[in-house]
C-alpha cells in the first residue's frame, strides 16, 4: 500500500465515521444518534456502551451522566468533560480518577475538592448544595 492509497482510504473511513447517524445494539434510547449498545439514553450522540445519559457527546463506558462531553467510564457527572474514571462531578475538566468535585481542572486521584481545594466530606456536600441550588436558578 501507497502513503496516497492509505491517506485517501483513512480520509473516507474518518469521513463515514463523521456521518454515521444510526444507532446500533441500543435499548430504549429516544433522540440519540450514532451510539452503540447503550441503554436508557435520551438527546445524546456517539455514545458507546452507557447507560441513563442524557444530553451527552462522545461517551463510553458511562452511566448516568448529563451534559457532559468525551468521557470514559464515569459515573453521576455533569456538565464535565474530558475526564475518565470518575464519578459525582458537577462542572469539571480533565480529571482522572477522581470523585466527589465540583469545579476542578486537571486533577488525578482527588477525592471531595471544589475549584482544586481539598475539603471535609460534610463541608464539600455542604458548599455544593447551596451551589447546585443557586445554578438550578441561575
Amino acid at each position: 500500500m501507497k502513503l496516497g492509497d492509505f491517506e485517501r482510504a483513512y480520509r473516507d473511513l474518518l469521513q463515514s465515521g463523521r456521518s454515521r447517524r444510526d444507532n446500533h445494539a441500543c435499548v430504549e434510547c429516544s433522540g440519540c444518534v450514532g451510539c452503540h449498545s447503550c441503554t436508557f439514553c435520551r438527546d445524546s450522540e456517539s455514545l458507546t456502551r452507557s447507560s441513563y445519559c442524557v444530553g451527552c457527546k462522545r461517551l463510553t463506558d458511562c452511566s448516568h451522566c448529563h451534559d457532559s462531553q468525551n468521557l470514559i467510564g464515569c459515573h453521576h457527572c455533569q456538565l464535565s468533560e474530558d475526564c475518565s474514571s470518575s464519578s459525582y462531578l458537577v462542572r469539571c475538566i480533565g480529571l482522572a480518577g477522581c470523585s466527589y468535585c465540583f469545579g476542578c481542572v486537571g486533577l488525578s486521584g482527588k477525592d471531595f475538592h471544589i475549584l482544586n481545594q481539598p475539603y471535609e466530606r460534610a463541608e464539600y456536600f455542604k458548599l455544593t448544595q447551596a451551589l447546585l441550588r443557586e445554578l438550578k436558578r441561575g
